[in-house]
């Protein structure tokens, strides 16, 4: 019996994209972790990072149960070095950090994928699947704007007299407040940088939540039916049908042109001839007959 070919879980464009700026948003985090930086935006960066991982680690389950044999995603396609840097850290395994460095084997399989495609493959892949696309672009939208907007603030606001924005978990409460423009006004920026960077937040949240409440709709209404489409698809039976209620006035024309055409056409008999004549004959003699009644002067 021949073996079966390996299989391995195949992933959309818009899905691969979505890793693809997730692994380099990932690998620009860890960078920020080995700066010297404030204890409060250490945790928040900490917190952003573990919320990766946890991305990761679904992706890579994904991949493994959609693996046959498991070997195949695991050791071949170096799935392992996902899973390595997919561990969260939880504040308490900083060595885990060094872990991070293993994402680089996603980013280049991924690369890898995508190379082989041409542009114009991409685009047109692109036009046929513009709901996944759009789902995937805003979903990392807002995870960008949301985990900036919180280290951005707080080394704004950690240093200010009087700001009240001085932890990570107020940053992110913060900026999900803000992009939400919801508003609760318990915790408000007090520097000028920190206002400017609300104004984006705010911004941007207009259009994400506008995006995501457009993706919602679009989900929700059902697609054209087949039943739809019927009366396009065939205009004949439309026809026949948008005129059933001229059928008697479309007999009368039939049977008058077919009169016509007995009339007209070209007799093979002379007493067919004399026949016809003295009907017709017949007829005109009674026409004048009822002008004359009618006091209606002949042409």
């Amino acid at each position: 019996m021949a073996a079966l070919a390996p299989v391995t879980r195949k992933h959309g464009n818009a899905y691969n994209i979505f890793i693809l700026v997730l692994t380099v948003y990932s690998l620009a985090i860890m960078v920020v972790l080995l700066l010297p930086i404030d204890p409060a935006t250490r945790d928040a960066v900490n917190l952003w990072d573990n919320v990766i991982c946890m991305i990761f680690l679904i992706d890579f389950a994904m991949n493994m149960l959609g693996s046959r044999p498991r070997s195949e995603y695991f050791i071949r396609q170096r799935g392992w070095l996902d899973l390595l840097g997919s561990i969260p850290s939880f504040g308490f395994l900083p060595f885990t950090a060094l872990f991070r460095l293993a994402r680089l084997s996603r980013l280049a399989r991924i690369r890898k994928l995508m190379s082989g495609q041409a542009g114009k493959d991409l685009v047109l892949d692109v036009l046929n699947n513009r709901s996944q696309y759009a789902t995937f672009i805003t979903i990392l939208l807002a995870g960008m704007i949301l985990s900036v907007a919180s280290i951005l603030i707080l080394q704004f606001e950690v240093g200010a007299p009087d700001g009240n924005i001085k932890t990570g978990g107020e940053a992110l409460w913060w900026a999900i407040v803000t992009i939400t423009t919801v508003g609760y006004g318990d915790f408000y920026p007090v520097t000028m940088l920190g206002r400017l960077t609300a104004v984006f937040v705010m911004f941007a949240g207009i259009g994400i939540i506008g995006a995501l409440a457009s993706i919602l709709a679009s989900l929700l209404v059902a697609p054209p039916t087949s039943d739809d489409t019927a009366p396009d698809a065939s205009p004949a039976t439309s026809q026949a049908a948008s005129s059933g209620s001229g059928s008697d006035a479309a007999a009368t024309v039939a049977t008058g042109a077919a009169f016509g055409a007995t009339v007209a056409a070209p007799t093979t008999t002379d007493a067919g001839s004399v026949a016809i004549t003295a009907e017709l004959a017949s007829l005109r003699a009674e026409i004048v007959a009822l002008r004359s009644s009618l006091a209606i002067e002949p042409e």
